[in-house]
């Protein structure tokens, strides 16, 4: 049973940073393409970001790119996402995923099979 658990949420200014970190159990976490993905009320869920776990290749949305960092320690088994620059369209439940297979693309939720619970970031003007 691989369990993903995520902390580092909370409610900031515009303009300031957050750290997201995913805590994953329960698989080699080496094998796991790890990303990250939020929703908004009324929105669908999307991606952020996403790092494939056999080449390390890197995917953001296009509104984080240059200034959300995915990273990841497989020692640790723990998946980051770090947040710089935050605006409030930046404010939704952002949720860890994690899946074992090997994606050419792995950017649309159903892509991903093991989910964390979520935790909310609130961002202030």
């Amino acid at each position: 049973q691989v369990s993903l658990v995520e902390s580092g949420g909370g409610s900031v200014e515009a303009g300031n940073s957050l750290r997201l970190s995913c805590e994953v159990s329960g698989h080699t976490f080496s094998r796991l393409t790890m990303g990250w993905f939020r929703q908004a009320p009324g929105k669908e869920r999307e991606l952020v970001a996403r790092m494939l776990w056999y080449n390390g290749d890197i995917l953001y949305a296009y509104s984080v790119k240059g200034r959300f960092t995915i990273s990841r320690n497989n020692v640790a088994g723990m998946s980051y996402l770090r947040m710089e620059n935050l605006k409030p369209e930046d404010t939704a439940v952002y949720y860890c995923a994690a899946d074992k297979e090997v994606p050419t693309d792995a950017s649309r939720p159903d892509e991903f099979e093991y989910w964390g619970q979520g935790t909310q970031v609130t961002v202030s003007s």
